[in-house]
């Protein structure tokens, strides 16, 4: 791997989201090091999400929130998989079956591993563990809709497979992690929920 070099670390915000300013130095690829450089990172930790598939129904769930990020460009409403935040001493897989429940009240046995990646590493370095889930209504044990503690306030919602590759088709879904879920299930629903 290239040379770097950093320089300094100063913390600019300690919030939920946390903002790093760095000076440093990098390897360039002719070999020479490069002039002092300010680069910026977001840091938000770990997250997980996860596609859930019911294959009797030929269906997957996803759930519908309020992301303020989202307002200016979106409208703020966006329709995505179930997802959240890898808490200090936890395993991406232990987050995320929290999260299923939490969010969509389902209790699942297992997650299978999509991939890991990084939505934004120009600017953060928040890395997500995309898993997918097969549930069915006995595993339904909650309504969901996320912890009322937190703020959350979730509607979950059920799509037919058809209209939710159909959205990914059309360039209707406007989230990264729900279009790489929606890329793989296209790949995999033979497998996964065969006709």
């Amino acid at each position: 791997m290239p040379k770097v070099e950093v320089i300094t670390r100063t913390r600019l915000l300690d919030d939920f989201f946390k903002v790093e300013e760095a000076r440093l130095r990098f390897e360039r690829f002719d070999g020479t090091m490069s002039e002092v450089v300010r680069r910026l990172n977001v840091e938000r930790g770990d997250a997980a999400a996860a596609l859930l598939v019911h294959p009797g129904r030929r269906a997957v769930y996803l759930v519908r929130q309020f992301m303020y990020p989202a307002l200016e460009q979106a409208g703020g409403w966006l329709d995505t998989v179930v997802a959240g935040m890898v808490d200090a001493g936890e395993t991406p897989d232990a987050a995320i079956r929290r999260e299923i429940l939490e969010e969509a009240g389902f209790a699942v046995d297992k997650v299978e591993p999509i991939a890991s990646f990084f939505l934004s590493p120009g600017g953060s370095s928040e890395r997500i563990f995309l898993f997918a889930a097969t549930v069915s209504d006995a595993a339904r044990i909650s309504a969901g809709g996320g912890v009322a503690t937190e703020n959350e306030d979730i509607k979950v919602l059920e799509w037919p497979i058809g209209t939710f590759l159909g959205r990914l088709q059309s360039g209707a879904l406007k989230d990264a992690k729900t279009i790489v879920a929606a890329c793989w299930l296209k790949d995999n629903l033979a497998r996964i929920a065969p006709a």
